[in-house]
Order: structure tokens, then C-alpha cells, then sequence
């Protein structure tokens, strides 16, 4: 488990490098907001939250995936984690911040990342 990032991950610099490209200005993991969102959009008070798929139990088949060996701690484990990105959710939200939860899986698609990323901007 300590060999497992939680910051710089593939998938969170992919869509950083999205943003970079869009030249929208960015913070990363504001520790003043519940759960430390990934990316923060502060002037258009909006954030990104990349997940692994796996970690957070996505519908995806990286996300359906369940360990062989130890199987009760990781579901226990990665249910915890969909509990508390519920609550951190829920909290950004009651503050005033628009969520967008982009997922592992999404990233192997740029093209309708860039749109998804366009998208979530303009509104």
C-alpha cells in the first residue's frame, strides 16, 4: 500500500495536460477543501476529481475487478474509499463547487476527455 500514489498518477497528469493545452489555470490538492480534490478550478469554482477505477469502484471492467487473496480487506477497503468520495462530494457541492468525477478508464480516450473536460467548462 505505501507504494501506491495518490498524487501525479498517469491518469491525473493526462488530464492535467489537457488543461494545460486548453490553457486553463489549475491548483492541485487544495488541503483548505473536503478530500483534497485533484484539480481546482478556483476562479471558475469548479474541481476535478481523477479516480482509479479500481480504487474507487467504477462500473468498468478495471473496476469489477476483485482480488483473489485477501478479498473481504478489499472490498472492505474500497468500499470505505466510495463512501468517503461520497461525503467529500457532497461537501464541495454544499460549499458552492461543481464536481466532475473523471474516471481511469476515460483517460484512454482523449478525444472524448477533451470534450467531456470542454463540456463541464462551458456550463
Amino acid at each position: 500500500m505505501a507504494a501506491i500514489k495518490g498524487k501525479d498518477t498517469r491518469p491525473e497528469i493526462a488530464v492535467r495536460s489537457i488543461l494545460d493545452a486548453l490553457r486553463i489555470r489549475y491548483e492541485l490538492h487544495r488541503p483548505d477543501l473536503p478530500g483534497k480534490p485533484d484539480i481546482v478550478l478556483p476562479r471558475r469554482k469548479k474541481v476535478l476529481l481523477v479516480h482509479g477505477c479500481f480504487w474507487h469502484v467504477h462500473r468498468c471492467r478495471y473496476g469489477r475487478v476483485t482480488p483473489a487473496k485477501n478479498w473481504r480487506f478489499w472490498r472492505d477497503k474500497r468500499e470505505k474509499n466510495r463512501e468517503r468520495d461520497k461525503r467529500n462530494r457532497r461537501a464541495l457541492k454544499t460549499e458552492g463547487w461543481e464536481v466532475l468525477t473523471i474516471w481511469e478508464c476515460w483517460t484512454k480516450h482523449p478525444e472524448k476527455l477533451v470534450a467531456l473536460i470542454t463540456k463541464f467548462l462551458a456550463t
